[in-house]
């Protein structure tokens, strides 16, 4: 079948094959048994269906994606995202009020694993030990060095995971600070990681700001906690269902999500290891 893949905005990870679009009307000579309009933000879903409407005389047009709270299914390579990014699991244990990723997936359910480098799971932490080292042994057959961009759950990396990653030398790791729980995990994941031999050009970490009842001062203390573990931080500003962002938050993750600038700044900063 010839699928027809839509996209209201381009990522890093969108396809960029000739069947992939990004927010734009039908070319005059496409040709599709279907349309899948594949929309990742709450804040797309009505440029979603302007898409579906423009796209309908091509194919019948089907929406899908995140934003629709639709439990995910199997993973196909380079169908919704970029070839080298790779899904072999879906849902998270846990409960974060900020996430949609356990209303949407019933548990923890761990896919065939397909290639890829790039891992964007939610929890890969959260699998079988069996599922994480068979893994591990597909990301050391790929033509390109792992990626973690999904992130690892600093509370749940083991001694034997860290081993895994000694072995594997990815190219970079992800961990998170969105809650006052993840503080003191990702102190000890710091030493653990930084005695096996990994520095702040591997590990990095998103740091969730902006969200109700934070304030500037707070969200530069946590990210300046990370950055003195020897962790990169990301800053990453929390977004309502229409995706709108403070211009002031705007400003500081831009500040905060850029090595160049982090790590170039002269700002009089605060020891808060």
């Amino acid at each position: 079948m010839k699928i027809a893949r839509v996209f209201p905005r381009k990522t890093r990870a969108t396809p960029d094959d000739d069947m992939a679009f990004i927010n734009t009307l039908p070319p005059f000579f496409v040709e599709a048994d279907e349309v899948h309009i594949s929309t990742s933000f709450t804040w797309d879903l009505m440029l979603a269906e302007w898409l579906a409407r423009e796209w309908a005389y091509v194919a019948p047009v089907k929406i899908g994606g995140p934003a629709l709270m639709q439990e995910s299914g199997e993973f196909i390579p380079g169908k919704y995202l970029k070839m080298g990014y790779v899904i072999t699991s879906r849902g998270c244990p846990n409960k974060c009020w900020f996430c949609s990723v356990w209303k949407r997936e019933n548990g923890v359910k761990e896919l065939p694993i397909t290639e890829g480098w790039n891992v964007l799971d939610d929890n890969l932490l959260a699998c079988s030990e069996q599922h994480i080292r068979s893994v591990f042994q597909m990301l050391k057959k790929q033509p390109q060095k792992a990626q973690f961009t999904g992130g690892f759950e600093a509370a749940r990396l083991t001694d034997w995971q860290i081993d895994l990653l000694v072995d594997l030398q990815p190219k970079q790791m992800f961990f998170a600070y969105d809650t006052d729980d993840d503080r003191d995990p990702l102190f000890d994941v710091s030493r653990r990681l930084h005695n096996a031999g990994f520095n702040r050009q591997k590990l990095r970490c998103y740091v969730l700001i902006g969200y109700p009842g934070d304030t500037i001062q707070e969200a530069i203390s946590r990210l300046t906690f990370v950055k003195n573990l020897g962790i990169c931080p990301m800053a990453m500003a929390w977004r309502d269902k229409t995706g709108k962002v403070d211009v002031n938050w705007s400003r500081l993750q831009r500040e905060w999500a850029r090595p160049a600038i982090i790590y170039q700044s002269k700002v009089n900063e605060k020891e808060c290891v």
